[in-house]
């Protein structure tokens, strides 16, 4: 990477509420990024365990814990927004984990494709105690639509991207949400869909472009405290992000919203299988496929396929010979993934 781009500073914020379990991991392997010119600027959204005081053992100066009441995921990302001083920005789950190259090859990127705003990688799947679960979030690397971050979206979660600070200053507005005004970036009001929420905003609003590394830079952790099961409430809140979205972009949505709606009935589908209700999850397919958008089998067969498969077995087939016969699609869908990881990266490479 040329010196001058060495020389910018990166901002990285990280919201923080209960992850005292993580967060010592999560900062360390901030710290420990190839990448040295950065600021890491913790929200402590008024978490209730010690989350706080691990992240005050350590010392290293480029760390700022920011104190507020609580707002919720898309709060404490705005704060530290305001705060950011870096001309990049990232944000970082208080549970997730960078490898040490990953914000250095972001800059290199974003540095390299100047209308490129929003740099994204693929992410492997951890467990609790850092084991990989050999899975990954493969995602849609170039040619990012609207459509695209509606249905799927590419940056597959809150740690896999880096921004281009001015991204954030071409979708800023201001609101009185909290006794006064202030420069909001993430919609305060939005749960769960917060993230899809401000990517759409981007993609619509801005003239900055999506881009991905095929390379999985970001370790995503998988855990029972994590959200994304409670999933009425994933239904109602992306009901509400197509009604927001139709408000200022309301022919594209008429054209995209059962596209959209079919893609995220089947992802809660695969949620509601995580927790073991598969007759659920096979009327979310229902819905996806016969009420909404049937092209989707087509499109995207394998994971139609085996999202329908997935939940069936787990109607029909007794626990224990569901268990092995998920192991084994487990193994073999992460060596097919990892494959197409290896040959991306040799193509991004070339």
């Amino acid at each position: 990477m040329k010196q001058e781009s060495m020389n910018k500073k990166a901002s990285i914020i990280v919201p923080l509420y209960n992850a005292e379990k993580y967060i010592g991991r999560t900062i360390k392997s901030i710290l420990n990024q190839t990448y040295k010119n950065l600021e890491i600027i913790i929200v402590d959204d008024e978490s209730p365990d010690n989350s706080v005081k691990v992240c005050q053992q350590f010392t290293d100066s480029r760390i700022k814990i920011v104190h507020q009441k609580n707002r919720g995921l898309a709060g404490a990302r705005n704060t530290g927004i305001r705060h950011a001083e870096g001309e990049y920005i990232a944000f970082m789950d208080a549970d997730d984990i960078w490898l040490p190259e990953k914000l250095e090859k972001h800059i290199a990127h974003l540095e390299n494709n100047p209308d490129v705003g929003v740099s994204f990688s693929r992410s492997a799947f951890i467990d609790e105690n850092d084991k990989p679960l050999g899975i990954y979030q493969i995602t849609k690397l170039e040619d990012i639509t609207p459509l695209d971050i509606l249905c799927r979206s590419p940056i597959g979660n809150g740690s896999a991207g880096v921004f281009k600070k001015a991204v954030f200053e071409d979708i800023k507005f201001q609101a009185n949400l909290y006794g006064y005004v202030e420069d909001y970036y993430f919609d305060d009001t939005f749960a769960l869909s917060e993230d899809i929420e401000c990517w759409v905003r981007i993609a619509i609003q801005t003239k900055w472009k999506y881009a991905g590394l095929a390379e999985a830079l970001t370790l995503y952790r998988v855990h029972s405290q994590g959200l994304s099961t409670n999933l009425k409430v994933m239904l109602e809140t992306r009901e509400k992000l197509f009604e927001k979205t139709a408000s200022y972009a309301p022919f594209g949505m008429a054209r995209w919203v059962k596209p959209a709606r079919a893609y995220h009935f089947r992802y809660v589908a695969r949620r509601a299988i995580t927790i073991n209700k598969g007759t659920v999850a096979l009327k979310l397919m229902f819905r996806a496929i016969f009420m909404n958008y049937w092209p989707i089998i087509i499109e995207d067969f394998q994971r139609t396929f085996e999202t329908i498969a997935a939940a069936f077995l787990l109607c029909i087939v007794p626990k224990p010979l569901y268990e092995k016969l998920k192991a084994i699609a487990i193994k073999i869908i992460g060596n097919l993934q990892q494959k197409s990881i290896n040959q991306d990266t040799v193509r991004q490479a070339s």
